[in-house]
């Protein structure tokens, strides 16, 4: 069978260029005689793609030297308990912006270790669109702001990035490596792995040097920022092959133009797919325009009885995971840096050929 376009939010599709040169690469990397799996993660060879994928990341992201790269394990979940773990051991007091099911359960993990005020909500809306930058409250008490640009489930995006007088914390796991940002404009971006950088298991954690080292006395040794700094993401054993993984990511991502490369690509895939959508009689989006997401784009069926023969035709032709998330319904198609131009395509013409058959 032949490979599918896989629309999954996450894990989701990956680069199919990265993926031959891994399976060129699954039992002996370069002249090590072994796996980047059998590596010991203190061994040279393993230290040399650890550093490259590093010094990659830095280029294509441009992030400044005074912010460390930590490579990390537990999910964009487990930053939820950590940023609030070392960030609030003297200021009690975060505010947060509520956008989605994920921005919700950030702030309940966070109410665990501190007051939670929550400057802005879009519940009212059913997450379909974000606060206007005019309407956020500046705090000045705050030891945070944090914010998701990027709801997978609605497919709701932020289209700028809040203005604050406090450190800004981003959970990026969707949208980042998708176009250029201003890395300098946060204290914290964090991203789990699975939808922009590599497999499952691996997070990244960008964060500035000033926010390391201030954890509350309770913080677990494995969650203290510090400890991963110091020891440069290798205190225990780290995700290596995530790692790894990542690395070709990035020089893929560089091969392709670099982040500004990136972005031409995924605005056009973007614009194609909700073209569709908004030309259509059958399938409509949520999402006010301003805000509508780069990367999870949801549309709904006018007639939902509809649905199963939708998915049903799809898995035919070769258009998987479609299936919207529970809680909003319809389909959702994750389209991540790695769903190739042509995977759009195909959808747009079966959404057009069905809409035929069924309008």
């Amino acid at each position: 069978m032949s490979r599918v376009y896989n629309f999954s939010a996450g894990p989701a599709v990956l680069p199919e260029a990265v993926l031959k040169q891994a399976q060129a690469e699954m039992l002996e990397w370069h002249d090590s005689g072994m796996s980047v799996m059998e590596m010991s993660h203190r061994d040279k060879y393993f230290m040399s793609i650890a550093e490259q994928a590093e010094a990659d990341l830095r280029e294509i992201m441009a992030i400044p030297s005074n912010y460390k790269v930590l490579f990390l394990q537990g999910g964009a979940s487990m930053q939820f308990a950590m940023l609030p773990l070392n960030l609030l051991a003297t200021n009690k007091k975060a505010d947060y912006i509520q956008t989605g099911q994920w921005s919700e359960k950030a702030i309940a993990e966070a109410k665990r270790y501190g007051t939670v005020n929550v400057i802005a909500s879009t519940k009212d809306s059913k997450y379909t669109t974000v606060p206007a930058q005019a309407s956020l409250p500046t705090s000045t008490d705050a030891a945070y702001l944090h914010y998701t640009p990027n709801e997978t489930i609605v497919g709701v995006e932020f289209p700028y990035i809040p203005q604050t007088n406090v450190p800004l914390i981003a959970d990026m796991s969707s949208t980042i490596l998708s176009r250029p940002v201003d890395v300098s404009r946060f204290g914290v971006i964090y991203a789990g792995a699975q939808k922009n950088i590599g497999p499952a298991g691996l997070t990244l954690v960008i964060i500035r040097e000033d926010l390391i080292g201030k954890a509350m006395d309770s913080t677990p040794v494995m969650l203290d920022y510090k400890t991963h700094a110091t020891d440069g993401s290798m205190y225990n054993t780290p995700p290596t092959y995530g790692w790894y993984f990542a690395g070709l990511v990035f020089k893929w991502i560089k091969n392709l133009g670099g982040l500004k490369g990136m972005e031409a690509i995924n605005r056009r895939k973007a614009e194609k797919l909700y073209a569709a959508i908004d030309g259509s009689s059958l399938y409509t989006n949520p999402v006010e325009k301003s805000c509508r997401s780069w990367m999870n784009v949801p549309f709904i069926l006018a007639n939902a009885e509809l649905d199963k023969a939708f998915l049903a035709g799809a898995e035919k032709a070769g258009l998987t995971t479609l299936k919207g998330h529970r809680s909003v319904g319809g389909m959702r198609a994750s389209i991540y840096n790695a769903m190739p131009e042509a995977g759009i395509d195909a959808l747009i013409a079966y959404m057009k050929e069905f809409e035929k058959k069924n309008g």
